[in-house]
């Protein structure tokens, strides 16, 4: 980013951007194929997260930096370059500064996850052929390991979000800020995917059976694999995980738009007609359960490669699905959509009434 010129014309500098989206996607389309016969990385999960980020949007959205003119007059200001810090110091003043909002969703992120764990569980076992994938023993198993990687991966993906929504807006001034937040969201969830991928691993594993606690899962993936062992499958996971966000991003964005307008023709006589945060949070809950529904396939894919111990399935996106579709159709690419679907509103609900209790206790604590 910072070597992308300032002084384009709106055009261009939206040319450059797209570019730059579609470069992201193609590299990691084939670094995927490049993994097959070999030990892959791994991807994160985020189920619940890309909903529960839909819902917190209207959350955080007073303390998400200016875009369009406001970014603009921003970016022009006489020395606004030279006084940009580095990303370390960037990110630790982003996480300080949202600190109380931060510990209350870390606390409703939990609590979202222990709570519909098991049915991540039970798409899991559907999605690897388990004989019996709703049997009630180990339904919480791997749920530690989960939330050692989840509530850390919020708070990484919302500070480098911040981050690279800054820098992109100072790059591209003239970009309407809708594009800026999309890619900003990608690219958070992009780097705090190096975090989360060695949890996921190990979980996903354990929900499949292949070891009976998170603690065999680590001993027995570094037996094997070494450290590349827990990263395996991170390509397909963002392969998941980046046209999720887009899909999300964009149906709360239409489903905001739709109610907006039912609401307005139903009090023809008000104006400045706004939405609430919990008219928020159940957008975003309709908006995750259709992006869950549409990338299906791609969660199949993921779980496969992630849980692949012998390399049947190639360790590549583009291999796994050959062999998935070859052996069991076109319909073997949506196995477990009903449990991811069902995660997605749950999950959303449990958030956004954790978060709010959570914010409130806090306040009182820092009074």
């Amino acid at each position: 980013l910072t070597t992308l010129p300032r002084t384009a014309a709106p055009s261009s500098n939206m040319n450059r951007l797209l570019g730059l989206c579609l470069g992201a996607l193609l590299a990691a389309c084939c670094l995927s194929s490049r993994q097959a016969g070999a030990t892959a990385t791994c991807a994160p999960y985020k189920r619940p997260s890309a909903a529960i980020a839909s819902s917190t949007a209207a959350i955080a959205a007073s303390m998400l930096p200016r875009g369009g003119a406001a970014g603009a007059k921003l970016a022009r200001q006489p020395g606004a370059a030279a006084a940009r810090p580095n990303f370390l110091a960037s990110f630790f003043r982003t996480v300080y500064k949202a600190r109380s909002h931060l510990a209350a969703a870390a606390i409703a992120r939990a609590i979202s996850i222990f709570g519909m764990f098991p049915v991540d569980t039970i798409k899991t076992r559907i999605q690897v052929k388990n004989a019996n994938p709703f049997r009630l023993e180990g339904l919480y198993k791997g749920v530690a390991g989960s939330l050692a990687g989840q509530v850390p991966y919020g708070v990484l993906t919302f500070g480098s979000y911040e981050i690279y929504k800054s820098a992109l807006i100072s790059r591209f001034p003239e970009v309407r800020p809708a594009f800026i937040y999309a890619l900003a969201a990608i690219l958070g969830d992009v780097t705090g995917s190096g975090w989360l991928c060695p949890s996921e691993v190990m979980k996903q594993q354990v929900q499949a059976g292949i070891y009976p606690s998170m603690t065999e899962a680590a001993r027995g993936i570094w037996r094997k694999s070494g450290v590349a062992g827990y990263w395996q499958g991170f390509l397909a996971g963002l392969s998941r995980d980046v046209p999720f966000r887009v899909a999300q991003l964009t149906t709360f964005e239409v489903t905001k738009s739709i109610y907006l307008r039912a609401k307005q023709s139903a009090s023809p006589g008000e104006t400045g007609v706004k939405i609430s945060a919990v008219e928020a949070a159940i957008c975003g809950a309709i908006s995750g359960s259709f992006s869950a529904a549409i990338t299906t396939p791609l969660d199949r894919i993921k779980t496969v490669v992630m849980t692949d111990t012998t390399g049947a399935y190639g360790g590549s996106v583009v291999s796994c699905a050959s062999k998935i579709i070859k052996e069991e159709g076109l319909p073997g690419l949506f196995k477990g959509i009903v449990p991811r679907v069902v995660y997605i509103a749950p999950s959303v609900c449990i958030f956004f009434v954790a978060y709010e209790v959570a914010k409130q206790r806090l306040s009182v604590v820092e009074k």
